[in-house]
C-alpha cells in the first residue's frame, strides 16, 4: 500500500534523475532562484529567464494574506 504511493515519485527519479535531485536538494535547503548565490550562478549559466513562483504575479489581486469569499 504505502509502494504504491511512493511509485510516481520513483517513475520521476528514474526518469531524471539529475533534475530529481536538484529539486529536492532545493526543497530540502530552501533554496530560492531568486536569491543570491544562485541567482548569480544561474546568471553565469546563461540561465537569467526563468520564473519561480514566487516571482510570477498571482491572479488573486494583491496577495497580501489570507481574503475572505462568499459561495452562493
Amino acid at each position: 500500500m504505502f509502494i504504491n504511493e511512493l511509485q510516481p515519485v520513483v517513475k520521476e527519479l528514474i526518469q531524471q534523475p539529475i533534475a530529481f535531485m536538484g529539486g529536492f536538494v532545493s526543497g530540502v535547503f530552501r533554496l530560492r532562484l531568486s536569491e543570491d548565490p544562485l541567482k548569480t550562478w544561474l546568471d553565469k549559466q546563461g540561465l537569467s529567464n526563468y520564473t519561480t513562483e514566487s516571482d510570477s504575479p498571482s491572479g488573486n489581486g494583491s496577495g497580501s494574506g489570507p481574503q475572505s469569499i462568499t459561495i452562493e
